[in-house]
């Protein structure tokens, strides 16, 4: 049913998005742009707009645009009846429905909306019934969500690299699923630019062996989704010797895909002398020397989650730690590119014989950090 949801305000920017089956690129919303720079004002935008490959399905409400995205003919009156439940819902939990007020209260939306669908289909949708199963922001949950924090800042940096053994000279054509995606790109010289820009193909004669195609960047505004989530308790008590530290590692929208090499570290305070943990699974090490703490994970097993629990032993009438340890994490998915970029098609032309094709992808961790 629905695969995706995107909120856009009047200036056009994606200041939210849901995914419940797999991770739609937002490169998909530049055909509502288009729809949107066509229409004179907002509310002429159509709300059933089709693309090569989904279906976008608006509705247009507190100068939000609500964009549903979908990849089968459904009765669209039934989407935008949802989309409209989701908005009235929205004003019900928090007085208003307002941009200011989502982002003050994204942790509560993220869990409303999904509870009110179940694998894209509508699940929960009464206000009264999801009062019970999610309770309306407080004060004190203001903070916690606050505290408990959302995503600083976010890039993409990607790489497509090249083994080419051809025999003559032959002329290459590769084409993408989503060439919008990419933006700041940076290619090898043998790809004629000109082409690029007019059709959003990279047209080359390739030199042998390896070489890097091009380079492109993909900043927080275009990202799709972070694959990785961490859960974790690490507090220091007044008058005490003893910490306690728990963390648990999972994935997030990772398509099915299996997260693996997966090492997390921690530079630990001064103050922390040793510590006693143990791990559900891996082996971990903390040098009481530099304070870092090592946990290597491996795989993680979404149906039985990596968990490091234990605690920390202090000195002796020290004050506790002004700030708690950063989480940092390493990892690589195979077979996923977590930008959403996707190759259509590779064709050769100039030369007569049928070429091996193939292609991998791959998500590594750059700088991942979490802040405790």
């Amino acid at each position: 049913m629905i695969h995706s949801l995107f909120l856009i305000n009047s200036s056009g920017d994606i200041f939210l998005e849901k995914h419940w089956k797999s991770v739609v690129s937002r490169s998909v919303c530049d055909y509502f742009f288009e729809a949107q720079e066509r229409a004179t004002e907002a509310e002429n935008v159509p709300p059933v707009i089709p693309t090569p490959h989904h279906y976008l399905l608006s509705v247009y409400r507190h100068k939000i645009f609500f964009v549903a995205v979908i990849q089968t003919e459904v009765p669209p009156l039934f989407v935008i009846e949802f989309l409209h439940r989701v908005v009235d819902t929205f004003q019900d939990y928090f007085g208003v429905c307002s941009e200011l007020v989502i982002k003050d209260n994204v942790v509560v939306v993220y869990e409303v909306l999904e509870e009110m669908l179940d694998n894209g289909f509508p699940l929960a949708t009464e206000s009264n019934i999801l009062k019970e199963l999610i309770k309306p922001p407080t004060i004190l949950r203001t903070v916690v969500n606050t505290i408990t924090g959302s995503t600083i800042t976010a890039e993409i940096q990607g790489v497509i690299d090249a083994c080419v053994k051809l025999t003559g000279m032959p002329d290459l054509t590769l084409s993408f699923m989503n060439p919008r995606l990419l933006d700041d790109v940076s290619f090898h010289p043998c790809v004629r630019f000109k082409r690029w820009e007019s059709e959003r193909i990279l047209s080359f004669i390739p030199p042998d062996g390896n070489f890097r195609l091009l380079s492109y960047h993909v900043s927080a505004q275009n990202l799709v989704a972070i694959p990785v989530y961490v859960k974790h308790n690490i507090s220091f008590r007044d008058s005490s010797s003893l910490g306690r530290f728990e963390i648990t590692v999972g994935p997030k929208q990772t398509m099915g895909k299996t997260i693996e090499g997966v090492i997390v570290t921690s530079q630990m305070p001064k103050g922390v002398l040793n510590m006693s943990l143990t791990p559900s699974q891996g082996t971990h090490t903390f040098d009481p020397v530099t304070k870092l703490l090592s946990w290597d994970v491996g795989k993680i097993n979404p149906q039985k989650l990596p968990s490091l629990k234990g605690t920390m032993s202090l000195q002796a009438g020290a004050s506790k730690p002004d700030e708690n340890p950063t989480i940092n994490l390493q990892f690589k998915i195979q077979q996923l590119a977590i930008s959403g970029l996707k190759v259509n098609r590779l064709d050769m032309y100039g030369e007569k014989y049928k070429p091996f094709k193939g292609i991998k992808y791959m998500t590594k961790a750059g700088k991942f950090q979490v802040r405790t």
